[in-house]
């Protein structure tokens, strides 16, 4: 039997994972999935700022920082936090901050965030936010939220079958309105969740050296499954329930050199850790929208009417339908062939 193994939502994106035992589930992701986001902060001559999105990949000191979230109490009198410490490598003592889970954003300036070439507004925190995480990480950064605000999602998704047409005529028609939220993601990469699988990492850790184990929180997951009983049946899964809670299985999550960061020091892995991603290509390159990039994982969409239900660890999880070929990864821009 397959359940649900682990949960993690990522209140800042980029961060370090937060795990949680069960999760309302909305049609954007988790309650408070990657609701922030660090952008870094060029001047230019003219003295004017322009943002950075920032991403493991590039600044892969994100990882240095973790997170844990106290949850907003039933009867009001806690509002909830974001509780974020930053622990330096080298042994370095640790730095705390917290951050209102839903902050009060009247006052606070706006900024354009274009990511994966999906536009949205947010919400600049301000100091000493900014800069706390400035001083943390040795050059200035904005702390952004997005609190009502959402993002187009440019890839086939549930409700547009295999069939993106046209995706720039998409992008022109939503930058002056609002987004559509039947199909509207966080600052999540590319869809409001991410499905993995145990027996698939198990595969993964099997090429590494000396039984090192590869940790799951590396391929960033908001569902982790154990049970499934052939690694990377996964590519295949089309529509899976959590518990009583069905979610859409759009496309596959191609993998970038992320995974192959030591989470420890927030540089490069040593040895066989530091070449997961090569590792990978050798046989997961399965995906011929990204042909270049290995697969790990199930980018998944809500199904309607199942708004605000909860899942739970331990739930029982039941693959309703399955694909009969790989799905073809089309977020422009992203894929290999564009």
């Amino acid at each position: 039997m397959i359940n649900l193994h682990k949960l993690y939502t990522y209140p800042i994106k980029s961060l370090r994972e937060t795990p949680i035992s069960g999760a309302v589930v909305t049609k954007h992701g988790f309650l408070y999935d990657r609701r922030f986001m660090i952008l870094k902060v060029h001047r230019e001559d003219d003295n004017t700022r322009r943002y950075e999105n920032m991403h493991v990949a590039f600044f892969p000191e994100m990882v240095l920082f973790s997170t844990d979230i106290t949850f907003p109490s039933d009867d009001g009198t806690e509002p909830g936090k974001v509780h974020v410490t930053f622990n330096p490598p080298g042994g370095g003592s640790p730095r705390t901050l917290n951050i209102p889970l839903l902050p009060d954003v009247s006052g606070l300036d706006t900024l354009k965030v274009v990511m994966h070439s999906s536009p949205t507004d947010a919400y600049d925190m301000g100091a000493p936010y900014n800069d706390w995480f400035s001083g943390c990480f040795g050059y200035d950064v904005v702390l952004a939220y997005l609190g009502e605000n959402l993002r187009p999602v440019l890839m086939t998704g549930p409700l547009k079958g295999q069939t993106n047409g046209s995706w720039l005529s998409s992008i022109t028609s939503l930058l002056g309105s609002a987004v559509d939220e039947t199909e509207a993601i966080t600052f999540a990469d590319c869809a409001p969740f991410l499905v993995v699988s145990e027996t698939s990492l198990k595969d993964v850790s099997a090429r590494l050296s000396d039984g090192e184990q590869m940790d799951i929180t590396k391929f960033r997951p908001n569902v982790v499954v154990e049970g499934a009983e052939s690694k990377w049946e996964e590519d295949f899964w089309a529509e899976i329930m959590l518990g009583d809670v069905k979610l859409n299985a759009a496309q596959n999550c191609v993998r970038c050199q992320s995974i192959n960061i030591d989470y420890a020091t927030g540089k490069l892995g040593k040895d066989e850790a530091g070449k997961v991603f090569k590792l990978m290509q050798k046989d997961r390159r399965i995906d011929a929208g990204h042909k270049y990039s290995p697969v790990f994982g199930r980018y998944c969409f809500l199904a309607p009417g199942d708004d605000h239900k909860r899942i739970a660890v331990g739930d029982e999880v039941k693959v309703l339908r399955r694909n009969s070929e790989h799905t073809v990864f089309d977020w422009p821009g992203l894929g290999s062939n564009k």
